[in-house]
């Protein structure tokens, strides 16, 4: 277990009280990891964590725009420094109107492995999404890596049947709440 980011979460991230999470269930905690991914202490946490689980063939990393964003570009910016090139890349909402337009966002293309990130997930469905979002665009996913899964295995079931090798960093007992 990654016990230093588990105690980051815990002491800037993790909330108590009544939650309405995205998938619409209600829980009585909620992770808001940008407590941590935002700083550069918990940047560099979350960069060490997310190197260490990255199987050797993926060359980028990257998921769903907001909660994915920091843990792509402290993931890239740690790889360089370690030798470990990687491009950080994002995957909108919804595609943007002007400019290059679509929805992916960075210097990923064919030919690229990439690892899909999340910070936390429940059912899967936006880290699901963006590996729809990188097949349109011929870019294969190599793996995913969340750092803390709530789902009870469910999100690790749904990769399974992909054929997509699938990591959770941390569950929520290592956080001290339960499922």
């Amino acid at each position: 277990m990654h016990q230093a980011l588990a105690e980051h979460l815990r002491r800037y991230a993790l909330r108590t009280g009544d939650f309405v999470l995205r998938s619409g269930a209600r829980s009585s905690w909620y992770v808001d990891a940008r407590a941590t991914t935002f700083t550069g202490e918990g940047a560099a946490l979350v960069a060490e964590a997310v190197l260490e689980a990255l199987l050797p063939e993926v060359t980028a990393v990257g998921g769903p725009t907001q909660g994915a964003d920091p843990i792509a570009v402290a993931t890239a910016l740690v790889g360089a420094s370690r030798g470990r090139p990687l491009k950080a890349f994002s995957v909108r909402a919804r595609p943007k109107d002007h400019g290059t337009g679509g929805r992916l966002v960075g210097p990923v293309g064919p030919g690229d492995r990439a690892a899909v990130v999340e910070d936390t997930t429940t059912t899967g469905g936006s880290l699901l999404e963006v590996v729809d979002v990188l097949a349109e665009a011929g870019i294969a996913v190599a793996q995913a890596v969340v750092l803390v899964d709530r789902s009870g295995g469910e999100v690790a079931a749904a990769f399974g049947e992909r054929g997509i090798p699938y990591r959770a960093l941390l569950l929520p007992a290592d956080l001290g709440v339960g499922s």
